[in-house]
């Protein structure tokens, strides 16, 4: 039902098309692999020697100390994120100015300004007292948790109103329609799009490059400088990011579908939409 809303289905021709436009896209990109795979190799970039810094030692002590800087940065951040987006969410939805309209500043704001130049802020304004990680961990708190934010909103907003107008005439409160109705019904829908922004926070700690945090990208430039081989390193490390991500996003995927199997589920509930980031 909600395909049809979205885009006609098409036709015999139409998918004859797109199957067509699929196919040439595929051969597209195997072709550019393939030109792109004879270029490296006849520059030498698959020579045994050039992966030789994965036989030593302190390539696999440095690569375990910049992914554990990365996994202790993103943990601590989404948690903060977390409750900073609980609480802006709830005084978004409150029926009093006062919290509402600096709650939608707050959350407009660090959604509107770039992750890069928050970091650097928060880094050089603040540095002294809150050091590289916090700095990175707040810039990450801030940013995130403004976009968590509009997801709590957004999956508060997709419970049928009902829901709520049955809770008010058994006489609740707005904190107990909240706390026993709406928030226990739209966790379920809002938990694909919590962990899809939890992947974008791991991967947004490889920004605490820009102020020499030690996280995984620190690390790999300094196996640049010690193997003289950026390619390779810069290989390894993008596919163990590769496969953390992918593993959080499969998850996630998981998590939607058993959500929706599940026989409380609201028929056509799923995750959220949430405003794209920025302004």
């Amino acid at each position: 039902m909600s395909a049809s809303v979205l885009y006609d289905v098409p036709g015999p021709n139409s998918a004859r098309r797109h199957r067509l436009y699929a196919v040439i896209t595929v051969v597209v990109l195997v072709a550019i692999a393939i030109w792109l795979g004879l270029v490296l190799a006849d520059r030498g970039q698959f020579d045994a020697g050039k992966w030789n810094f994965l036989q030593r030692e302190s390539t696999y002590r440095a690569l375990r100390v910049g992914f554990t800087n990365t996994f202790k940065a993103a943990i601590v951040a989404i948690a903060l994120a977390l409750a900073f987006g609980a609480a802006f969410a709830a005084g978004r939805l409150s029926d009093r100015r006062w919290l509402r309209w600096p709650s939608v500043v707050v959350i407009e704001f660090f959604r509107a300004v770039p992750l890069l130049l928050l970091i650097l802020f928060i880094f050089l304004a603040y540095a002294s007292p809150l050091g590289r990680f916090w700095s990175l961990v707040l810039a990450l708190m801030l940013y995130n948790g403004s976009v968590l934010a509009e997801i709590f909103r957004a999956g508060i907003a997709s419970v049928p109103r009902g829901q709520a107008e049955a809770a008010y005439a058994l006489g609740m409160r707005k904190w107990q329609v909240m706390t026993f109705v709406l928030i226990p019904q739209s966790v379920r829908i809002m938990l694909p799009a919590l962990i899809s922004q939890s992947v974008v926070a791991l991967k947004d700690t490889s920004l605490g490059f820009i102020i020499s945090y030690q996280e995984a990208v620190r690390v790999t430039s300094a196996l640049f400088n010690v193997s003289n081989n950026p390619l390779q390193a810069g290989l390894v490390v993008a596919a163990i990011f590769v496969l953390i991500n992918y593993g959080l996003s499969r998850l996630a995927v998981v998590v939607e579908a058993r959500q929706r199997r599940q026989p409380g589920a609201q028929p056509g509930a799923g995750t959220p939409a949430v405003p794209s980031e920025g302004v």
